[in-house]
């Protein structure tokens, strides 16, 4: 984590980005958008740090080459000291070390924590902490419990305040549909499957560095998709490192993350779900079985016509 960053960490991290992309085949034109972006911070003289502790993304929207999805990043960076795209395409992120980002939990209570109680997020985390849950663990005391509720209570706040000033500037939340994200998980394990990918060495669960996990950089439809196999703890645990699709989606500073999954009871047993969104992903594939008879009734009558 780097504290304090100045311009120059700031020019680093776009330009190790771009390189990163740039490794994994990315599109050339995203590649470039972080190249620019990297030259405009070497040679501005305005000091992006104090814009981005103001979280004052409009005043660096209007720098050249710096657009919300940047200017997003840079402010992430400067207030947090770290860059979640920057380890993401490392292979270094993970829901333990988000855990880990409030006072009092450890790497080895973030491991218990989303091993033994599903948690991913800090929204799941707080729930966690007010329903008897968390207590519950093993190494969480009465003090450390009122402390990690305090934490969460500032952080949540703060970045509550941050989205609700992003959703003053786009009226609507705007995310791809169920149907792009199932053609590019289903392109990635294709790909994946035939050797096409290129491969990075995560540092998690990794103990020889051995350059394993495929990376996807995929645009549809006006988004851009980065996409990997899941390598967290519970992934490992119960082996669905080859299975579990993370989608990380960015279009015009608009961001997200879905998991892909095989499903494995109910109605859509055996086919691949978008965890949270199982309801469309259902409509979506009656929708698939419906589409071939109306084709075949369509034909039936044009041949009685005939």
């Amino acid at each position: 984590m780097i504290t304090n960053p100045s311009n120059s960490e700031i020019y680093f991290l776009l330009r190790d980005i771009a390189s990163l992309l740039s490794i994994q085949e990315a599109n050339a034109f995203r590649i470039s958008a972080y190249q620019r972006a990297a030259e405009l911070v070497k040679r501005t003289e305005v000091d992006l740090t104090v814009l981005a502790r103001n979280n004052d993304l409009k005043a660096l929207e209007a720098l050249p080459a710096i657009g919300t999805r940047i200017g997003r990043l840079i402010i992430e960076f400067v207030n947090e000291g770290r860059s979640l795209m920057l380890e993401r395409l490392r292979g270094e992120t993970s829901h333990e070390e988000l855990l880990q980002r409030i006072p009092g939990i450890g790497p080895e209570l973030a491991k218990r924590i989303t091993a033994q109680l599903h948690i991913h997020s800090l929204e799941e985390l707080e729930l966690a902490a007010y329903d008897g849950r968390l207590d519950r663990l093993q190494g969480v005391g009465p003090r450390r419990l009122k402390m990690i509720k305090l934490m969460l209570d500032q952080f949540l706040n703060k970045q509550a305040v941050r989205r609700h000033r992003e959703r003053e500037l786009k009226a609507t939340e705007i995310h791809p549909n169920v149907a792009d994200i199932l053609t590019i998980d289903q392109m990635y394990r294709e790909k994946s499957i035939r050797g096409e990918l290129r491969r990075i060495a995560p540092r998690r669960f990794n103990a020889e560095g051995k350059a394993w996990l495929p990376i996807m950089h995929q645009e549809l439809n006006d988004w851009n998709f980065t996409v990997l196999f899941s390598n967290t703890f519970l992934a490992h645990q119960l082996k669905r490192t080859n299975d579990w699709v993370i989608v990380y989606y960015e279009q015009d500073g608009i961001e997200g993350q879905v998991t892909v999954v095989t499903e494995t009871r109910g109605k859509l047993i055996g086919k691949r779900v978008i965890r949270g969104y199982e309801h469309e992903c259902e409509q979506y594939y009656q929708a698939r079985e419906r589409a071939p008879r109306v084709l075949d009734r369509m034909q039936g009558i044009e041949e009685q016509e005939f």
